[in-house]
């Protein structure tokens, strides 16, 4: 069952990087005024450019993995049958572990017969907490050459303090692969950014399918709209969707969101704007929550 619209988590997705997903989540929480804001996309976050938080607190995020004691080790083999991801081989009398593929799920340990695996921290990147306003940043922050952020963006979504009347705004990361389902899985509802191109409506379409699978609600925000015929409105229309806003092709909009600015910050003009989005998303979750109650 979806919350009440005051302490809403809003999950913004695209099927592609630079459709307008940070645009719509950034903005959303500024004119939500007293919100947090979660940037899930670790491996290249820059929500924090437009917000320029304060007072940031920094931790680093490590996960788990598998190491050898080759005296122990009788090349059994029966760690690298079970790993199906080929994290681990025996290779000319010597298990070798690859750990940029490891998924830290532990299995191996548990089945080791002669106790020759132990778990030991690996760093994978970091989370930050700063304050803007009355906005919450949480940025995840994945080093280079990692393979996987899942596990700062589960960290992310625990481990922010959002009180009970505060809405959050998750910024997701691009496209429909693992780290998007676990950006949402928590989510109430899901805004969806859509650009009117016959590729926008390629990119939509993922994350539509991704949304219907996890039975999340949600609406598209169509972004860049201009005069003559938008594709990915017509899949709105076919998929009976609903479309939250039609956010026009607008160079001021373009040149403040190109230069980190923070467009419903900056002029009446945006932040009405942005409000009235902002005030569609929560009806749209009122409803969802009277519905299914």
């Amino acid at each position: 069952m979806a919350r009440s619209a005051i302490n809403m988590k809003i999950a913004v997705l695209s099927g592609k990087g630079g459709t307008g997903k940070t645009l719509v989540s950034v903005n959303l929480a500024a004119v939500a005024q007293k919100s947090t804001y979660i940037d899930c996309d670790v491996e290249e976050p820059n929500g924090h450019l437009f917000f320029k938080p304060i007072d940031v607190q920094e931790e680093e995020v490590s996960v788990k993995i598998p190491q050898v004691d080759n005296e122990r080790c009788n090349g059994c083999r029966k760690c690298v049958d079970f790993c199906k991801f080929n994290a681990l081989a025996y290779i000319k009398d010597k298990l070798i572990i690859f750990e940029e593929i490891c998924h830290s799920c532990g299995g191996c340990i548990m089945l080791c017969p002669e106790k020759a695996l132990t778990e030991k921290e690996k760093g994978i990147g970091k989370m930050q907490r700063g304050i803007s306003d009355e906005v919450t940043v949480y940025t995840g922050i994945l080093d280079t050459g990692e393979a996987s952020g899942i596990s700062i963006i589960k960290k992310l979504l625990v481990n922010n303090k959002s009180k009970g009347d505060e809405q959050t705004f998750i910024d997701c990361p691009p496209g429909s692969a693992c780290i998007v389902m676990e950006s949402i899985k928590d989510a109430d509802y899901c805004v969806l950014v859509a650009e009117p191109t016959l590729f926008g409506v390629h990119n939509l379409n993922m994350v539509y399918e991704l949304v219907k699978l996890f039975n999340k609600p949600f609406g598209v925000v169509l972004n860049k709209c201009v005069d003559g015929e938008n594709p990915a409105e017509k899949f709105c229309l076919e998929k009976n969707i609903k479309i939250l806003k039609r956010l026009p092709f607008d160079n001021e909009l373009g040149m403040l969101n190109s230069n980190a600015e923070i467009a419903a910050r900056k002029t009446k003009k945006y932040y009405a704007i942005f409000s009235s989005l902002l005030e569609t998303v929560k009806r749209e979750v009122q409803y969802e929550t009277t519905t299914n109650s």
